[in-house]
């Protein structure tokens, strides 16, 4: 009897087998925007002891050797969140979802998670350098690097700004890696390939800018159309409403979209020469009402790190070269 039942019990488990194996599971998302989400959810935040932090700051800038005692259970404890993040890069597009329609008031909320897992991974792959996992490491900092670009998609400079310090830290980490004799050729190979494949200057700055635009048309829009310009420019820009110009007149509004434009046109130019071109931009940005002129970020600054960005890729490829 017992051989009976543990024939039918055989049976009855291969069919249920065979009927598993039939099931077809949906395709899966080619949206890394959707991963790195349920990588964000996933960060264990590291301690706010502030002696773990300073250290963690002295590793992450390379002026101290990775610290398995201290930062060691940081890095194990984010695998998850990391592993998530680097499968991700991998997927072929990137929307975060960004509600563009409005303005300034979209949520940006995930940018800080995104510094955050920029930096978790970076760790990451100090610690697997540390453990003698060159290979593990360098596939980990690619990551990074993929990361970096994937952030940028369709952001304005907040992300444009995010995203060059995941990069500008990946980067860094990788120049010490391999000036330190610490990466065999192939994968300075395979490093010096992905690197050089970056825009010089690291991103997009200029649609960046533009998008920046995109979300102050909103926002005049909103001041036009408002019963209480004042009171809505006070809420949106927690400053004290200027005594002219509110709401913007058409002309102001004119002479906004034409500086913003010559400001996109120059960072589209190498830095050096941008520079110049932005300072004789400076007139047209203050003849623009201070209603307007807030809503415009600093033009230099976004054209100095693009400068910082093309010094540490061209010393990256340098010390890639070196052999």
């Amino acid at each position: 009897m017992s051989l009976k039942i543990c024939a039918i019990g055989f049976a009855w488990l291969l069919s249920a087998g065979c009927a598993w194996s039939q099931v077809k599971m949906p395709p899966e998302t080619r949206n890394a925007a959707l991963r790195y989400w349920q990588a964000f959810s996933e960060i264990k935040d590291p301690p706010a002891d502030k002696a773990i932090q300073e250290e963690m700051e002295k590793v992450l800038s390379g002026q101290a050797p990775w610290n398995e005692a201290v930062l060691g259970r940081i890095v194990a404890a984010n695998e998850i969140a990391t592993g998530i993040m680097q499968r991700a890069t991998k997927l072929p597009d990137c929307d975060w979802g960004v509600e563009y329609s409005r303005g300034p008031e979209a949520s940006i909320a995930f940018v800080p998670r995104a510094h955050v897992l920029g930096r978790l991974n970076t760790l990451r792959g100090i610690r697997e350098m540390a453990q003698g996992h060159s290979q593990g490491a360098v596939d980990t900092w690619v990551a990074g690097i993929r990361f970096a670009q994937d952030l940028m998609k369709g952001g304005s400079l907040i992300f444009a700004l995010t995203a060059k310090g995941v990069l500008m830290r990946e980067m860094q980490t990788l120049t010490t890696a391999a000036m330190n004799g610490h990466l065999n050729s192939s994968q300075k190979k395979q490093l010096y390939a992905a690197v050089n494949a970056l825009p010089e200057d690291g991103f997009d700055w200029a649609h960046a800018w533009e998008m920046d635009e995109g979300a102050a048309d909103v926002y005049m829009a909103e001041l036009l159309r408002s019963k209480d310009p004042a009171g809505l420019f006070e809420t949106m820009m927690g400053r004290p409403v200027p005594k002219e110009c509110m709401p913007p007149s058409q002309h102001q509004v004119d002479l906004y979209h034409k500086y913003m434009a010559d400001v996109v046109a120059a960072l589209r130019m190498p830095p050096a020469s941008a520079k110049l071109r932005l300072t004789q931009l400076d007139p047209k940005e203050y003849g623009i009402c201070e209603t307007l002129r807030v809503a415009i970020p600093s033009a230099q600054r976004a054209n100095d790190e693009r400068m910082e960005m093309m010094a540490t890729r061209q010393a990256l490829l340098q010390a890639l070269q070196t052999k």
